[in-house]
């Protein structure tokens, strides 16, 4: 049984940083892309950052790109996401995700499974 869980989310101020994890159990971690997608009140979930199986292929939405940092360790079967420069409109819970294939996507339905998701809310 596949099992995702977050953490690291929290209340930050504008400009500051925070990092998410999300540890996976229950599938060869290595074989897969891993995503993170965030999730506003009553909206669909929006793609953030996903990476492949073999961690050298990195893709990122618009609204985060060179801001904030997907990464993974194998060892830990972990996939992190580091952000920086965080605004208030990067407030949301944030979802990390199984891909079904090895390559990145951003397409939500490209995604198996899904963890809960950590709240990251940005005080301006």
């Amino acid at each position: 049984q596949v099992r995702l869980v977050e953490s690291g989310g929290g209340l930050v101020q504008t400009g500051g940083s925070l990092r998410l994890s999300c540890a996976s159990s229950g599938h060869t971690f290595s074989n897969y892309a891993m995503g993170w997608f965030r999730q506003f009140p009553g909206k669909r979930r929006e793609f953030v950052a996903a990476i492949n199986d073999s961690g050298d292929s990195t893709y990122y939405s618009d609204f985060v790109k060179g801001r904030f940092t997907v990464s993974t360790d194998n060892a830990r079967s972990t996939v992190y996401l580091e952000m920086n420069s965080l605004k208030p409109e990067d407030t949301a819970v944030y979802l990390c995700a199984v891909g079904r294939y090895g390559s990145v996507h951003y397409d939500w339905r490209t995604y198996a499974y899904w963890g809960q998701g950590t709240q990251v809310t940005v005080s301006s």
